[in-house]
């Protein structure tokens, strides 16, 4: 894999079009594994959280797949004119961080409803191992926000529509990416705050595991409006 050195300016968005190259140029082949996180933050010599947003830009692309405990892996491209999308404008408009956050909502409380209504017992224990990792691990933040999208996900994944997983995929990253524009709205790092996420994410569990959808749809719903909530004020103050 070839490095080349990085100017200082939009330092993940450079990372994330040199990556990007290499994949459409075909150096970097469908299915091929890339290096870890830390092997590619030494390459490059940027921080963890540096590489961690450039790879979301590349998730959020369709580029690189990430895959739970696995690492991330080149997909495969058809449209090799793909261009990077530019989010600025989510970061200098707060209506436009309102849309993507509605739009989430839509989708996750849909998630929701279809999960309680499909889920298989495994997805279950997959959910309730989301939510045992969440409580060992209150208060620690990256650890936090890596559990709290494996939850959703995983609860995605429980609808057993591709399609739904896809979708959450896509707008997971770019609310990710928003969040880390905004230089981290460390919801994780208060343990009070990360206390209440963890009961919202077990009620969404519960009335999902009661097969109850009105009920997973409402616990969705004020959970993420919580959420919602947190960001604005976060954003608003950074403004």
């Amino acid at each position: 894999m070839e490095v080349t050195r990085i100017a200082a300016n939009k330092i993940y968005e450079q990372i994330a079009e040199q990556i990007k190259q290499q994949i459409v140029g075909g150096k970097l082949p469908p299915g091929h594994k890339l290096p870890s996180t830390r092997e590619l933050t030494e390459r490059y010599q940027v921080g963890r959280s540096t590489m961690r947003e450039a790879l979301s830009m590349l998730k959020a692309m369709g580029l690189i797949e990430i895959r739970q405990g696995e690492g991330c892996y080149v997909r495969s491209i058809e449209d090799i004119e793909m261009e990077v999308p530019r989010f600025e404008f989510l970061f200098t408009s707060l209506e436009a961080v309102a849309e993507l956050l509605e739009a989430r909502i839509s989708l996750e409380v849909a998630n929701a409803g279809l999960a309680a209504a499909k889920r298989t017992d495994e997805d279950l224990a997959a959910l309730q191992n989301v939510l045992s990792d969440m409580d060992s691990e209150l208060g620690t933040e990256a650890v936090g926000e890596k559990q709290d999208m494996r939850f959703h996900l995983t609860l995605a994944k429980a609808t057993h529509n591709s399609v739904m997983v896809k979708l959450l995929e896509t707008i997971s990253a770019q609310v990710e990416l928003t969040i880390r524009e905004t230089r981290r709205v460390r919801l994780y790092a208060n343990k009070a705050i990360a206390s209440q996420l963890w009961h919202e994410h077990k009620a969404i569990f519960d009335a999902v595991a009661a097969r109850e959808v009105e009920r997973a749809q409402a616990e969705m719903r004020r959970h993420l409006n919580h959420v919602e909530d947190e960001l604005m004020k976060s954003i608003q103050r950074k403004s």
